[in-house]
């Protein structure tokens, strides 16, 4: 165990006057900082009409700024031998990278000019329209992404924010110009929406004083006003099937789930302990036992657990020739039932605890694992002390509250199901 797991991580917060947090762990590893800068812009902000804004700012948020152009952004990463990292959740948009702590206040300054002043050249964002075409194009290609898609729009609604697609449509992201970009910008890249964890070899005020020169004058719009609560799910009360067939791939895709709870729910380590032992845990938890080894029948099967701001997904991922669809949906039944009716055993239950608790320490040996970890405490107010919280959370969790879980979750006749491939559906579902 680290000695950051053993003393616990202790990371020392501030909220500068603008509303802008931030979240410093001083750590002597290496050298080295990373800096993670993470915004309340992800894709549930997209507006209805126009899918795929957010992910679109994703790819142009560096290319430029009102005072730098792209070339100068680069040359100064390149300079410093930096590599930026920007990503789009459906909650957030988050701009990372690792530099030398001497390099610390020119990167940082970097990034704060980008989220402040993006600039968005036309150019750009027509080079990078471009780039998100073909990568739609990708997409609605692979058997694997279809699935998973088209179920979300099962258990969601295509019309709510987890249903739609991240990236977009064709269609949508044709109408996106420079225009709309800037007023996303404007309306959810603002201070009360901004966190900074920095972690690494920066003394805690010099952290905080750095972020004051760049972010303390900043002065977001904020032309939103108040956040659009999200609608909860609705609940599927009867088996839904959807086939997309894709007769020219050699494999097929199944995209099976529900929806479960939210990240700030009391048994969200219930439902992760009981993702991990369906479908997580060793080679793939029961699903991968049964499916994968024993029967030999699917070259994947695993189980996924997200929880969000409203009822996240569980989804049973499994990817089969085409002539095994019919063997591995029953197989997945099969197991979601046994799941929902039997339980769980108390050594599948201490197994999977193990593995979860002994899991923190590796998450905490890097800089940059400590900084992901330090994001989702912000996001959703775990406490500073998470790190240290966590064990007793899992240890806690009982074999009853497991198997009520599964009870209320797993039932194969209100299950979503995609399946994406060389299939064609006889099943008449």
């Amino acid at each position: 165990m680290s000695m950051a797991t053993t003393l616990g991580l202790a990371p020392v917060p501030t909220v500068l006057d603008n509303g802008v947090r931030v979240l410093v762990k001083q750590t002597r590893m290496t050298p080295a900082v990373t800096i993670s800068l993470a915004v309340g812009a992800g894709s549930v902000y997209d507006a209805d009409n126009l899918p795929g804004t957010a992910y679109f700012v994703s790819r142009v948020i560096d290319r430029g700024t009102t005072s730098r152009a792209a070339e100068s952004i680069a040359e100064t990463l390149d300079f410093c031998g930096v590599s930026l990292r920007v990503a789009v959740s459906r909650q957030t948009l988050t701009l990372g990278c690792d530099c030398l702590a001497e390099d610390f206040d020119v990167i940082l300054a970097l990034l704060a000019e980008m989220v402040r002043d993006a600039a968005y050249p036309e150019t750009e964002v027509d080079t990078r329209r471009s780039e998100i075409l073909t990568t739609i194009r990708q997409d609605a290609d692979s058997p694997a992404t279809t699935a998973l898609d088209r179920l979300m729009a099962l258990l969601y609604g295509a019309s709510h924010p987890y249903g739609r697609l991240t990236k977009g449509s064709s269609e949508s992201v044709t109408r996106l110009d420079r225009d709309h970009l800037r007023q996303f910008h404007r309306a959810r890249i603002r201070p009360s929406e901004t966190s900074l964890v920095v972690v690494g070899d920066v003394a805690p005020d010099d952290a905080v004083d750095a972020a004051t020169r760049v972010f303390g004058e900043w002065v977001g719009d904020g032309l939103s006003g108040e956040d659009r609560p999200l609608a909860a799910p609705p609940m599927l009360t009867a088996r839904q099937r959807v086939v997309v067939p894709m007769m020219n791939k050699s494999q097929a895709d199944i995209a099976y789930g529900f929806t479960t709870i939210t990240r700030t729910d009391p048994l969200f380590h219930t439902y992760q302990l009981m993702a991990n032992i369906f479908g997580q845990y060793g080679m793939g938890g029961r699903l991968g036992a049964s499916i994968r080894e024993r029967q030999g029948m699917a070259y994947y099967a695993i189980c996924g657990f997200e929880a969000g701001l409203v009822p996240g997904p569980l989804v049973v991922r499994a990817g089969v020739n085409a002539s095994n669809v019919d063997r591995a949906l029953v197989s997945i039944d099969t197991e979601v039932t046994n799941l929902a009716q039997q339980g769980v055993t108390d050594d599948e239950l201490s197994d999977s605890k193990r593995y979860i608790i002994g899991s923190l320490p590796r998450t905490l040996e890097t800089n940059a694992g400590i900084a992901a970890f330090l994001q989702n405490i912000q996001q959703f107010d775990l406490g500073l002390d998470y790190d240290r919280t966590l064990p007793d959370l899992i240890s806690g969790v009982t074999r009853d509250a497991v198997n009520s879980a599964a009870r209320d979750t797993l039932a194969s006749d209100r299950a979503a199901i995609v399946v994406a491939g060389p299939y064609q559906d006889t099943a008449g579902e």
